[in-house]
């Protein structure tokens, strides 16, 4: 039976249609998109030469202060405080599911990025030394500030929760910049790290729990 909603109208039946249809297909997609970068950087594929051009034509570029800080967004120094708070606030709040596949989620990343890098044994921009693919820190970042906006969102007015993914997808964004402009990775270490990992966080989605948790709200 559907529950009203807070106006008397039919509310939405759990789970949401839509989201795990959304999962089943975009999970899938971002791992062959890995699949094919990693194949592409082992191989030596014609994407690597493209993606060493291209980065060693970008490095170097933009505020070196900025781009440095924009990298240093990706540090578990700073990207692990502020997931922290995130959990904590939802479980203060009483979810539990949630704060528990986005701590899996982080943990994914030391897990799953060690043994590739030292599979792929990729050179970086401006070193010999190999372990460059995939990016810990642009995983660290995506996972980190993608997991605190979902769990923060629902506990944030309606209006303003749609600000949560957008700010963690500018933050993210803006951190493999910084990386690739800093001569830190190859556009292609940062790019694999967000198809990995976005595929690692997607489940978050559906299990974040009902949006409305703040209890009932005064007529306006």
């Amino acid at each position: 039976m559907r529950q009203t909603g807070p106006t008397g109208r039919p509310g939405t039946t759990p789970p949401v249609p839509g989201r795990p249809a959304a999962f089943l297909f975009l999970a899938p997609l971002l791992l062959v998109f890995f699949a094919l970068t990693t194949w592409q950087i082992v191989a030596d594929g014609p994407l690597r030469a493209l993606d060493e051009r291209t980065g060693r034509a970008v490095v170097g570029h933009g505020p070196a202060r900025l781009t440095e800080f924009l990298a240093d967004l990706g540090n578990t120094q700073v990207a692990l405080p502020v997931l922290g708070c995130a959990i904590v606030l939802a479980l203060v709040r009483g979810a539990r599911r949630a704060p528990l596949h986005a701590a899996i989620a982080m943990g994914a990343v030391p897990a799953l990025v060690v043994p590739l890098k030292a599979w792929s044994a990729r050179p970086g921009p401006l070193t010999d030394a190999t372990g460059y693919f995939p990016s810990g820190h642009a995983a660290t970042a995506a996972v980190a500030y993608g997991a605190a906006a979902l769990l923060v969102a629902p506990y944030v007015r309606r209006s303003w929760s749609w600000m949560m993914p957008v700010a963690a997808v500018l933050v993210t964004t803006a951190t493999g910049i910084g990386l690739v402009l800093r001569g830190y990775h190859w556009p292609l270490d940062v790019l694999g790290s967000w198809f990995l990992f976005e595929a690692v966080l997607l489940p978050l989605r559906n299990v974040r729990g009902p949006r409305n948790v703040r209890g009932p709200q005064l007529p306006k």
